[in-house]
């Protein structure tokens, strides 16, 4: 079942609006700021996202003596939130995750596998936690909200980080073999990632039913990611020849000839060899 999507309340005018700044700049707030959403979840679902925070994405980690690491909204199961203190305390032991979730019930169920370096509270998109976070992963959450109030919830979310903090919005299917995500710190979004597992496509654009909701609706012609997708198809197909001895290999290729076309991705052919590819949100950026 798919669900319709939302706007997120009291974000308009007047009252509203003052209501939305006074979050924005961390002032406190009698409730959650955001709605309960479905909240399904599935184990290991997330491990394509978590393998790039705990990766190229960890340095961030040992800018601050006690990182904070949030699990936004990780649904009716904190498996996720488990999953996540996991494998960024594999790679930062000082590092402490919270898992927050709008629904009380939610909350309440969880609190039994809080230990140290792991709790889970109330909240929305006013991050309540003290201080600032050093990483807010939100996947298959602003899915769920109206487009219209994406930027409204990036800035609010942003607003709460580290100087060296990352906000992870993103979105994958029921098992975490199509994934993407758009990277953003306290100065908006920088990049779009697409991580998919070998086998689970036929072409790269597949991944178009999986893109945030910042996106997704721009998967038209004449927008900038259905012109990358469209870039990435062509490449895919053009690298064929290589089909004989593996999708890896033959993906590989295509990153390259993407790079060498001079789409403004990153050069990691480490992160080529998972299904992995981010690029410049300047690319993409439905404006």
């Amino acid at each position: 079942m798919v669900q319709r999507a939302q706007r997120v309340k009291k974000v308009s005018t007047g009252p509203a609006r003052r209501d939305t700044e006074s979050r924005a700049a961390g002032r406190p707030r009698n409730k959650p700021f955001g709605n309960v959403t479905r909240g399904t979840t599935n184990p290991n679902r997330l491990r394509r996202v978590d393998r790039w925070l705990a990766g190229p994405e960890a340095w961030r980690l040992a800018t601050e003596a006690a990182p904070l690491v949030v699990d936004l909204g990780y649904g009716g199961s904190p498996a996720t939130a488990v999953e996540l203190y996991q494998r960024i305390h594999a790679v930062c032991p000082a590092a402490h995750v919270t898992g927050i979730e709008i629904e009380p019930a939610r909350v309440q169920g969880a609190k039994a596998l809080e230990h140290a370096g792991l709790d889970f509270r109330v909240g929305g998109f006013e991050i309540p936690v003290p201080g600032q976070a050093t990483m807010v992963r939100a996947f298959n959450v602003l899915r769920q909200y109206d487009e219209a109030d994406v930027r409204l919830i990036w800035a609010i979310v942003c607003s709460r980080l580290s100087p060296h903090g990352l906000f992870v919005d993103g979105t994958c299917d029921e098992i975490g073999r199509r994934s993407t995500w758009v990277a953003l710190d306290p100065g908006g979004p920088q990049s779009l990632t697409i991580s998919l597992r070998f086998g689970a496509f036929e072409r790269p654009s597949d991944v178009a039913e999986r893109l945030p909701k910042a996106l997704i609706h721009h998967n038209v012609p004449g927008e900038k990611i259905h012109a990358f997708l469209q870039a990435l198809d062509q490449q895919w197909l053009a690298s064929a020849p290589l089909a004989s001895f593996g999708n890896r290999q033959r993906w590989l290729l295509m990153c390259h000839r993407m790079f060498d076309a001079g789409w403004p991705i990153t050069r990691a052919p480490s992160r080529w060899r998972l299904g992995e590819l981010t690029v410049a949100w300047a690319a993409v950026d439905p404006g």
